[in-house]
């Protein structure tokens, strides 16, 4: 494990020795709190449904951006081999770039936090059901993260990268939308698949076990196929 922190430790570094790290936090964080108030002025209830809706909304277009350059980067700069030949197994180079992109995430998500303690002072929101919701967001966007991560590996051009796992997270998201065309189980296949479904169920304070296995299933099935691409050069 020490060698995987190592891989966390790097690439954290990494992320906050450049502008960009900062820039996207500001930036992310500046347009949650403008919402945030037009949400609360808007519907007057201590509440954080909507918000986690609109969080979900707006990390399906941040986390391909996140994302696009974990393995790209090292293919285009010429510098995957090198990590490829060093004492690392393909499971800690995977494991650790996942872990570092992901406590970013927890990071950002975890300055959002302030929220809950703004609607306590002034109200009397449901701690479970809040407390429900970011355990859903903070799993879909892990699942996001391990989506964006294998999309990377497939590729050294970071701009490919970031419109394919657009593509597939946008169709994970937006797969409700093809219900209307179809009837019987495959309607309910294309509502089990959408995470708006998974997350809505959260956002209202419930967990079921078909919700956590969906997204562990998703974020456990990325890894995997990271590393065999990885394992198999499929970007040569």
């Amino acid at each position: 494990m020490n060698k995987t922190f190592a891989i966390v430790k790097k690439e954290l570094h990494s992320y906050f020795s450049s502008p960009i790290a900062y820039i996207i936090l500001i930036a992310t964080l500046s347009l949650f709190n403008a919402f945030f108030f037009l949400i609360i002025d808007q519907n007057h209830e201590a509440s954080l449904r909507d918000m986690f809706i609109l969080m979900e909304f707006m990390f399906v277009f941040l986390i391909p951006l996140l994302t696009m350059r974990m393995f790209s980067e090292e293919k285009a700069n010429g510098t995957m081999e090198f990590l490829l030949t060093s004492p690392l197994s393909l499971s800690m180079i995977v494991l650790g770039k996942y872990l570092s992109m992901l406590i970013f995430y927890s990071l950002l998500i975890g300055m959002t936090l302030i929220y809950y303690f703004i609607l306590e002072y002034f109200g009397n929101p449901d701690a479970a059901s809040i407390f429900y919701g970011y355990v859903g967001i903070w799993l879909e966007g892990a699942f996001f993260i391990a989506v964006g991560l294998l999309v990377s590996s497939w590729t050294r051009n970071q701009i490919i990268a970031a419109l394919v796992s657009y593509a597939v997270i946008f169709s994970l998201y937006f797969s409700t939308s093809f219900t209307k065309y179809f009837t019987g189980s495959t309607e309910s296949f294309f509502i089990q698949l959408s995470t708006r479904t998974h997350l809505e169920n959260f956002a209202v304070g419930i967990i079921t076990p078909s919700n956590i296995t969906y997204y562990l299933t998703g974020i456990i099935l990325c890894l995997v196929l990271t590393r065999l691409s990885i394992d198999n050069r499929l970007w040569q």
